[in-house]
């Protein structure tokens, strides 16, 4: 079992007791592929850490850079080193080697030892810091979707459906089919050994609507953990679908004509002190807080959709009548909307478990590190909720316009009767990193150069 607080020397310890030999060394980049260094594992004791250009992190998921702009106001032009250091929680067995392998995520950090801010884990760090700053403990649950895929050795065909133990491919849709998903019986009895040995906390397995997609749902916890854990499991899918003869794609919309990709992401945020779901009143309604989230959403959410949809691909799913958001409406129990909450367990509005309520977002494709999304769902809304009590409309025409709905509701619903100072007034008196954490990790990309420029003063502060 891999303690949460674990020192290096206790991950020393862990080393011996599982005889591991290498040291996968990874460093997730913002696409989330792992980069990184296998080092011996004497090496690995000796240095206690790595090198690697900064660049590193902020290249584009084919491996690229920009040639000009705003991206050289965060990423050096002269390509400095960041200084890579293992989180000793992280470490994880590598169960498909051939001898034994660790797996450690490490976390950057520039010459001057502090947190590299536009890395993906220094980006969810920071969210996280400042609901620990509240007593407040943020809860997400991913369900991360895929497709399984023939082989296909050449990138320009299109892709295809995996044959499975019967002999044949899916030629139809087989939603929530249980034989279309025993079809791959032998590969996912390997993905949940793995997951075992890796101590990856994975739930439910479905088969999604599509010819040969797939779900899988993850138990809810902290978000730094989860994201960690997301970005192995990707590693661990991808691997065993090659041992069986088949790939594993987490593209937004790997095949025409099918629905796409997405990772949803149940979330909740519990007051320490007391153990109380934020988003329910005891009577099992919710409360004020929860429509103060839902307004953040609606807020910044067309300002985040570089973090969620970075790619042309991703655009691609986000089509009507095909189970894509296309809005930022919300609802309950509504699959129509960009921002579903839904039904907490219990029969009837009177007897719903009030630490069950959660509201579910599907906006996000599925081929992005989590350490970038989740920030996206959990930093705007707090701002918006506790700063200005927004509490926007369901219907798009107005949610769609920022000013509308943010006067005598945000009033009625604000402790105190007020509705606080706007975000606007806040960011002028020099409240922007607190309010916009979001902002710094979607602008420390390169679009925009002003707040880009503040992330790099502070980083050579």
């Amino acid at each position: 079992m891999v303690s949460k607080n674990m020192s290096f020397t206790e991950l020393e310890q862990w080393l011996d007791v599982n005889r591991v030999t290498e040291i996968e060394c990874l460093v997730p980049d913002l696409t989330g592929v792992a980069r990184g260094k296998i080092l011996p594992r004497q090496k690995f004791t000796e240095d206690r850490g790595m090198r690697l250009p900064e660049a590193v992190v902020a290249m584009g998921v084919t491996g690229e850079f920009p040639e000009e702009g705003p991206y050289y106001d965060v990423i050096s032009p002269t390509d400095q080193d960041m200084h890579l250091r293992p989180d000793p929680s992280t470490v994880r067995i590598v169960p498909w080697a051939a001898d034994p392998t660790a797996q450690v995520i490490h976390d950057c950090f520039d010459k001057h030892g502090v947190l590299v801010p536009f890395a993906p884990r220094s980006v969810l760090r920071r969210v996280c810091e400042l609901y620990d700053s509240e007593g407040w403990d943020p809860v997400v649950a991913p369900e991360l979707e895929f497709y399984l895929v023939a082989r296909n050795p050449d990138p320009d065909m299109p892709l295809k459906p995996p044959i499975g133990r019967s002999g044949r491919a899916e030629t139809s849709r087989q939603a929530y089919s249980i034989d279309a998903v025993n079809e791959f019986d032998p590969l996912f009895e390997d993905v949940y050994a793995y997951c075992e040995k890796m101590e990856l906390n994975v739930d439910t397995l479905i088969h999604e609507v599509g010819a040969g997609q797939m779900e899988i749902n993850f138990f809810h916890a902290h978000p730094l953990n989860l994201a960690d854990e997301v970005f192995f499991f990707k590693r661990t899918v991808r691997e065993a679908a090659m041992r069986h003869d088949m790939f594993a794609t987490f593209m937004a919309k790997p095949i025409a004509g099918e629905p796409g990709s997405a990772m949803h992401v149940h979330q909740s945020v519990i007051n320490r002190a007391t153990g109380r779901n934020l988003f329910s009143n005891d009577d099992g309604s919710p409360s004020r807080e929860f429509y103060w989230y839902i307004g953040g959403l609606q807020k910044y959410i067309p300002a985040a959709m570089a973090l969620f949809a970075p790619y042309v691909n991703s655009y691609r799913r986000l089509v009507r009548s095909n189970s894509a958001p296309i809005n930022i409406q919300w609802g309950t129990d509504n699959r129509t909307v960009g921002i579903r909450s839904p039904v907490a367990t219990g029969h009837g509005a009177a007897h719903r478990e009030p630490r069950h309520r959660r509201r579910r977002q599907p906006l996000r494709g599925a081929g992005r590190h989590p350490g970038l999304r989740l920030p996206g769902h959990q930093e705007p809304h707090r701002a918006v909720g506790r700063m200005q009590g927004r509490r926007l409309p369901r219907r798009l025409p107005a949610a769609a316009q920022p000013g509308r709905g943010a006067g005598t509701a945000a009033q009625r619903t604000r402790p105190g009767g007020g509705a606080g100072r706007s975000l606007h007034h806040r960011l002028h008196r020099g409240e922007g990193d607190r309010v916009c954490g979001v902002h710094e990790g979607h602008l420390a990309l390169g679009t925009r150069a002003p707040v880009a420029a503040r992330l790099k003063e502070r980083s050579q502060a």
